[in-house]
């Protein structure tokens, strides 16, 4: 398992704590790992990761999620974006995660049965 360590970078007042990382897990599979707080100043990043996994070539993108410390709406709304866009591009989006922070604000917007939810990314990488 790779772990990456990205330093938050300092916007004004406010702390852009957000990690994202991309690697290539072979026959058009992308492990995208997230950690840290999905919020408005943080979710256009993701969503510019992950679109931009969305290519010719890709057949399945597994968003790691059980470092995110934080699931705010705007995270939700990116999450919806990317499963449709995703769903345009023929890929499929499976969502690796265990953890309370992002399954409960899954959960309480309704959101848990529109994602393939596995528990672990091997999981999620298995068909």
């Amino acid at each position: 398992m790779q772990h990456t360590h990205d330093t938050p970078v300092q916007h004004g007042e406010s702390d852009d704590q957000i990690s994202v990382s991309t690697r290539d897990a072979g026959d058009g599979r992308v492990v995208v790992e997230v950690g840290g707080e999905v919020d408005m100043l943080t979710s256009p990043q993701l969503r510019s990761v992950v679109l931009g996994a969305l290519t010719d070539g890709t057949s399945t993108v597994i968003l790691a999620l059980d470092a995110v410390t934080f699931l705010g709406t705007s995270g939700l709304a990116v999450l919806i974006e990317v499963r449709e866009a995703a769903q345009q591009a023929g890929v499929e989006l499976r969502l690796a995660c265990t953890g309370r922070r992002v399954l409960r604000p899954l959960s309480i917007a309704g959101l848990v049965p529109m994602f393939e939810i596995r528990e672990t990314i091997e999981d999620a990488l298995a068909e």
